[in-house]
């Protein structure tokens, strides 16, 4: 297709954001674009060659593993081995086993497969050897490695996948010594995911800041009418707005609203004001005066986004936020900076999240952190900051340490009486998903720092 008709093309998927729905974002003329599943596989391919060129044999040489096992039956996808696969594999085919292999001078890769795997060239011929486990045992004891990596682990989920079968079958094809060698490949799987690159770097900012705009044309007059629209009618909004793009979610959005006593809503919206986020509040009609939450993400290219922001419905006559919820958000905000004045390589999630608690204590600021790491997927491998419920620690994920190159989302809440609601506690919750270089966090696509008004 001629660049200039998919350049009009584009304009004209993303008309509906414009112009209302970014006043108070970026112009509509910079709308973030979609390019077609055509062009994002080939950004896809060409990221993931940078990847294993850059991170495995690091990652490897860190753990003292020098093959890396990582296997998975069709449908039953390992979560490593379903982010090795070229664009265009929507799964693994029939049985895929990937193989990396440290020499001491570079790293090998191989497909145990029936056909090449993108970047993994195919390394078995089942007219020679029919076996498909026998001729991986041929390339174990051809290459004598001292540490053999596979991905099992009790703590991380996307570090577990290869699953009781394939472990079995894998002990009963290598020989004694070589079965004695395999190890648990928890941080490599882990070291793997959560390691973003400089290219994905430059271009997460577009996909952060795509939804971004997508969470802002909701919550305007192109999606709201006060007193008519509910909160189960926006989450259903932005779900066909994902699809009319061509994107899609990786969950479904969180909408909600905390109002005023004397129209107090629904009893999930009083649990959540209470702390109890595993209430699931009713569908309330949005209307005038209420404080609008939403919770959304997309996956794009790859990589996830995970963005919470608030907005204030303006009462007749009203031309800003009442001065307890401005007040509010801004203590959100400084919660955010004491948690990632917090990081630093090498420590826990659990050590940040208790130096951020204590200097949110020290400020009068009732927050809780539950912070987690974003990329690849979107409750990501890497260290948990803290569960809405479980504020001493994690035990498991908030032990690992923090790495450099590594995105997460920012995700807390602050507990404030409003004085203009009658002194009720409204909880002011967001979530940004942020970059950590090793020395300093910065906000991937910025940060929400003044409420969206609707109308505006």
């Amino acid at each position: 297709m001629p660049l200039v008709i998919r350049f009009l093309l584009v304009l004209l998927l993303l008309a509906p954001l414009a112009p209302e729905a970014f006043a108070q974002a970026t112009p509509p003329e910079a709308a973030p674009s979609v390019l077609p599943m055509r062009e994002r596989a080939a950004v896809m391919d060409r990221w993931l060659d940078a990847r294993l060129e850059a991170i495995v044999p690091a990652l490897m040489r860190r753990e003292g593993i020098d093959m890396w096992i990582i296997a998975a039956r069709e449908y039953n996808e390992d979560p490593v081995i379903s982010t090795m696969l070229p664009a265009t594999w929507l799964a693994a085919r029939r049985r895929t086993v990937l193989v990396f292999h440290d020499d001491g001078e570079r790293v090998e890769r191989l497909a145990v497969a029936r056909y090449d795997v993108g970047p993994f060239p195919r390394a078995w011929d089942p007219e020679a050897q029919p076996d498909q486990w026998a001729r991986v045992a041929e390339i174990v004891a051809e290459r004598d490695p001292q540490r053999i990596g596979i991905n099992t682990s009790e703590t991380f989920a996307l570090a577990d996948g290869l699953s009781a079968s394939e472990e079995r079958a894998l002990r009963a094809a290598l020989s004694d010594p070589f079965r004695q060698r395999l190890v648990g490949a928890e941080n490599l799987a882990v070291g793997w995911l959560e390691t973003r690159t400089p290219e994905e770097m430059a271009t997460y900012p577009h996909i952060v800041g795509l939804a971004r705009h997508i969470i802002h044309a909701g919550l305007s007059r192109e999606a709201i009418t006060p007193g008519v629209t509910t909160t189960d009618d926006l989450a259903w909004w932005y779900r066909d707005r994902v699809r009319a793009l061509g994107l899609t979610t990786w969950f479904h959005p969180g909408v909600s609203v905390q109002r005023a006593p004397e129209a107090a809503g629904a009893s999930g919206d009083r649990a959540r004001a209470e702390g109890d986020f595993s209430a699931r509040p009713d569908a309330n009609v949005i209307q005038p005066g209420d404080l609008v939450w939403v919770d959304f993400g997309i996956s794009y290219l790859g990589l996830m986004t995970d963005t919470q922001q608030m907005a204030y419905v303006l009462r007749p006559g009203e031309t800003e936020a009442p001065a307890g919820l401005v007040s509010g958000l801004r203590a959100a905000n400084r919660v955010q900076d004491l948690l990632t004045g917090a990081f630093a390589r090498g420590k826990t999630g659990n050590e940040i999240l208790a130096d951020a608690l204590q200097a949110s204590g020290a400020e009068n600021l009732d927050a809780t952190i539950y912070t987690h790491p974003i990329g690849l997927h979107g409750h990501a491998a890497g260290p948990t900051i803290g569960l809405w419920d479980q504020q001493g620690g994690v035990p498991g994920n908030g032990d690992y340490p923090l790495y450099a190159n590594t995105a997460h989302s920012i995700e807390l809440n602050v507990a404030m009486a409003v004085p203009e609601w009658g002194g009720q506690r409204v909880r002011f919750m967001l979530e940004e998903d942020a970059f950590f270089d090793g020395e300093t966090v910065r906000y991937i696509d910025g940060r929400q720092e003044a409420l969206l008004l609707i109308p505006r």
